[in-house]
């Protein structure tokens, strides 16, 4: 039997998403053609609102309504400290756990040559822009929060680096930290629970 083009469509585009397996794809298509009308069209008008109703902070790359975001925004957050994760779901997972006070640095990915993606392909520079430029005497620490695997190791040490290199640029010394104990090797922010991001925050070392 011939797949409808309709459905068929479908499944490539929900196959395209993370996670998303051939299966999963059959499964979320077929569950929604009874899914009732209604439902279906506000689904859809969410899909399709999703960038008109979302804006990324100019100052610290986070996804919000606003920009500047209402991070950024908040006269109470301490702006000597940016913690730099590598996307947006790990500063939702960091204010969950509401041990954390300072600002923010999304890079929206991280370094993967294996998946073609360097400096470049993320806000990279953007981070080392806000060091260097008339504010960077207000920073004194950076918090190193990519998530504990080969990558994002390798982003860090190439922040690191890159920190370091600019050291005699800034104002002022910057202290560098890792966020470390209570993380597991090979797990990511977004799916730690409350207690474990709390110790890992308090937990961070000086990075060398």
């Amino acid at each position: 039997m011939r797949i409808p083009k309709a459905i068929n469509n479908l499944i490539e585009g929900f196959g395209k998403l993370p996670g998303i397996g051939p299966k999963s794809a059959q499964r979320l298509t077929f569950y929604l053609l009874h899914v009732p009308d209604g439902e279906l069209e506000k689904l859809a008008n969410s899909i399709q609102n999703l960038k008109k109703g979302t804006k990324i902070c100019s100052i610290c790359l986070m996804i919000d309504e606003t920009d500047p975001c209402s991070i950024c925004q908040d006269s109470k957050r301490d702006n000597s400290t940016i913690c730099v994760v590598e996307e947006p779901l790990d500063v939702l997972a960091l204010e969950k756990s509401g041990k954390y006070n300072g600002i923010y640095h999304v890079l929206h990915g991280r370094i993967d040559p294996l998946n073609n993606i360097g400096p470049d392909e993320i806000y990279m520079s953007q981070l080392f822009s806000r060091l260097s430029n008339g504010h960077s005497s207000e920073i004194k620490e950076i918090i190193l929060a990519t998530n504990p695997t080969m990558e994002g190791e390798a982003t860090a040490m190439y922040i690191v680096k890159n920190i370091k290199y600019q050291m005699s640029n800034f104002k002022s010394p910057i202290r560098i930290t890792r966020i470390g104990r209570g993380l597991p090797i090979g797990s990511d922010l977004e799916y730690a629970d409350e207690i474990t991001l709390q110790r890992a925050m308090e937990g961070r070392q000086n990075y060398e």
